[in-house]
């Protein structure tokens, strides 16, 4: 059995309602919807929700919302059945619109829209996965959140939506009862910010392990691992301990969190970082953090100040010290150097 499976479940404060689940998400499916937005959330959701790989709804449910017998055709011609019908708003703890292709935000039955308005009014938390922001923005159920925009879509956006702020730098934005999501592999983070909240931190790292290491030594997690060069090691602990690293770039967690995480204590994780990296934990996070930052240099046009709080740091004058140290210059020369460009600040 995994290890993850084997914490005690974190009790959920207030009301329990017929499902006994510790987090539930109702889903409404819009025509041309990315098939890897749901895929990815409903994974998320499963692999917290049971021991091992059983798929049971126990700590997490989820349901596909709408007409039962209907279906709903995903960007790439699959269609997924409905399998719930609208209910009564609280039977969730969150409503998720994955939207789909644009110019079909409008075309849906006028009983999602009321039942996204019923949501609204009940105060239950409206989350907008890839163009699902167009969707609660199109109908007015942003209420004041700047929702995470993909960058494919900022040109529609400021088209449709010329007077509402948006961010594109986030896997997601939360707000007061709205969350948003740009979609893609993004929405493995968010799925595991959820469980954090919702059925604690254990869940949520068996969803990070699950869905971020292949079984064997290498990474999966496409950019931070390029960016990283990964460290290859037969050690359990340490490897779930790299990829609580990379899963937490830009809030860094304190070594005795990760410690505990993988089932360790900072003193043993200490010794198994230096046997294996010649580095201590704090220091091999530190340099990974660096090593994403000059991947940002490399591959974007991002200011520096920008790439600093991306990797983590509180401020750009400590960013670009340790830089220097590792790198032998500072970002913006670096930048140059291999561009040719002007060095961004």
């Amino acid at each position: 059995m995994d290890r993850l499976d084997q914490s005690r479940p974190t009790p959920r404060p207030g009301r329990k309602p017929a499902s006994q689940a510790e987090l539930r998400i109702g889903i409404l499916l819009w025509p041309g919807f990315p098939l890897l937005s749901l895929a990815g959330l409903c994974d998320g959701l499963r692999h917290a929700a049971d021991l091992g790989d059983q798929s049971r709804q126990n700590r997490c449910s989820w349901a596909i919302l709408g007409k039962p017998g209907e279906s709903v055709t995903a960007s790439c011609g699959v269609r997924v059945p409905v399998d719930t019908p609208l209910s009564a708003p609280l039977d969730y703890d969150y409503v998720a619109v994955i939207g789909g292709l644009l110019p079909q935000i409008a075309s849906v039955d006028p009983s999602l829209v009321n039942f996204l308005r019923e949501v609204a009014r009940a105060q239950v938390p409206l989350i907008g996965i890839c163009t699902g922001s167009f969707v609660l923005a199109r109908f007015d159920l942003l209420n004041g959140h700047a929702p995470c925009i993909h960058p494919f879509h900022v040109d529609d956006w400021e088209s449709l939506h010329p007077a509402l702020a948006f961010e594109t730098r986030s896997h997601y934005a939360i707000g007061s009862n709205r969350i948003t999501c740009a979609g893609g592999i993004s929405i493995v983070e968010l799925a595991a910010e959820l469980v954090r909240v919702h059925c604690g931190a254990d869940r949520a790292a068996k969803v990070v392990h699950q869905m971020t290491v292949t079984a064997e030594r290498t990474a999966s997690h496409m950019a931070r691992g390029h960016a990283f060069g990964y460290e290859t090691s037969d050690h359990d602990k340490l490897r779930q301990a790299i990829v609580l690293m990379e899963k937490n770039i830009t809030t860094p967690l304190e070594i005795a969190v990760i410690a505990k995480l993988v089932k360790s204590s900072s003193r043993q994780l200490e010794r198994v970082f230096l046997a294996e990296t010649g580095a201590s934990p704090s220091e091999y996070y530190r340099n990974s953090r660096l090593k994403y930052a000059r991947y940002l240099l490399t591959t974007t046009d991002l200011p520096v100040v920008t790439i600093a709080g991306e990797s983590g740091f509180s401020d750009a004058s400590h960013f670009i010290r340790h830089f220097q140290q590792l790198y032998g210059m500072a970002p913006g020369r670096l930048r140059k150097a291999l561009s040719g460009a002007t060095p961004a600040v």
